[in-house]
């Protein structure tokens, strides 16, 4: 449903503002059975092997979205075991391969052995990692770690729902003042400053400026210190929530 209606914008951008396919840059996920809502169509055979389902979802997707290439293809997040996330990952070099997406990665995946795992079976260093990056697992510090080794692009999300006290507290809340921005402005430029590209659900159009904007925001070497010292003090000793 979603890719479609994002098929459609993008064809009115293109037909009635002007705004070419290359200017956009367009991800979509394979997701497996198991992240499947199956009271609803789904994107692939059921039945079929889980390397057919990414190349019937891929063009399914295709189609949705009326491009023939995307910029961003990844996984919704590791299978089952590993050899069935292998073998889901091994059509996604073979797509890149053909030149039918440019970059691949993973969604959902806070264990960098499983990264470790693809890179050395697949032959290629991931592009993209999309992971939650928030309060409750300490804002996934080993992956986000392990990306900047490797030279991957990480992206973020829950990243201003999953830290309310962050955005609350005098570290954020200094850099407002300081800057006369949002807190939420704030914290994405902090994370942008971090090496990780933070994505944004709104449907709000000024929050949607608000967020662009963000990487206009000058901070100080001090000013990421402190979030980065109160990121620390807020992470869990233990843990918890969706990992």
């Amino acid at each position: 449903m979603w890719e479609k209606l994002v098929g459609d914008a993008l064809d009115t951008l293109q037909q009635q503002h002007g705004i070419k396919r290359e200017d956009i840059f367009l991800q979509t996920k394979y997701t497996s059975i198991d992240g499947q809502d199956t009271s609803k169509p789904l994107p692939y055979d059921p039945t079929a092997s889980v390397t057919d389902q990414v190349r019937q979802s891929f063009s399914n997707s295709l189609q949705n979205l009326r491009t023939d290439y995307l910029d961003s293809y990844i996984l919704h997040s590791p299978l089952r075991t590993p050899a069935l996330t292998l073998e889901a990952w091994k059509v996604l070099l073979e797509l890149q391969d053909q030149g039918k997406v440019h970059k691949i990665g993973i969604s959902n995946c806070y264990d960098t052995r499983v990264l470790q795992y693809l890179i050395e079976n697949g032959k290629r260093v991931l592009d993209v990692v999309q992971n939650r990056w928030y309060e409750g697992n300490g804002w996934d510090t080993d992956v986000v770690q392990f990306c900047k080794t490797q030279g991957i692009y990480y992206q973020s999300f829950w990243t201003l729902s999953g830290s309310p006290n962050l955005l609350q507290g005098p570290a954020i809340q200094d850099v407002v003042r300081r800057t006369g921005c949002t807190p939420a402005q704030a914290l994405f430029r902090v994370a942008q400053t971090m090496g990780i590209t933070p994505l944004s659900g709104s449907t709000d159009e000024q929050h949607m400026k608000e967020g662009l904007s963000s990487v206009d925001i000058s901070l100080t070497d001090g000013d990421v210190e402190s979030v980065q010292k109160a990121m620390k003090a807020l992470a869990p000793t233990q843990k918890t929530g969706i990992m």
